[in-house]
């Protein structure tokens, strides 16, 4: 599971350095509308909301208030490039 934390925590990392390189200043987002979180896992796996907090946590505390979203996770049974964990986010500019 924290393996599993910390992969979200990079991809979220990740999300933020897309939206930061479309709009050019982070302080340009209004706020963190939805994140979404794809937890490549076994069925019996039932866990995964515990990992997406890993994305969650760090968008908040990138953003502060802004950073407050509503969200959904799911466990998948493979994801592109056998990835573990693949998020995605809708921000208000």
């Amino acid at each position: 599971v924290e393996d599993g934390r910390e992969a979200a925590r990079l991809c979220a990392i990740n999300l933020l350095a897309q939206v930061k390189a479309a709009i050019g200043d982070l302080d340009r987002v209004e706020r963190c509308v939805r994140l979404g979180g794809f937890i490549n896992a076994d069925p019996s796996f039932t866990a995964v909301a515990m990992i997406m907090n890993g994305a969650s946590d760090l968008i908040v505390e990138a953003l502060g208030d802004k950073g407050r979203h509503a969200r959904s996770t799911v466990g998948v049974a493979v994801l592109p490039l056998d990835a573990c964990v693949e998020v995605e986010g809708m921000f208000q500019v």
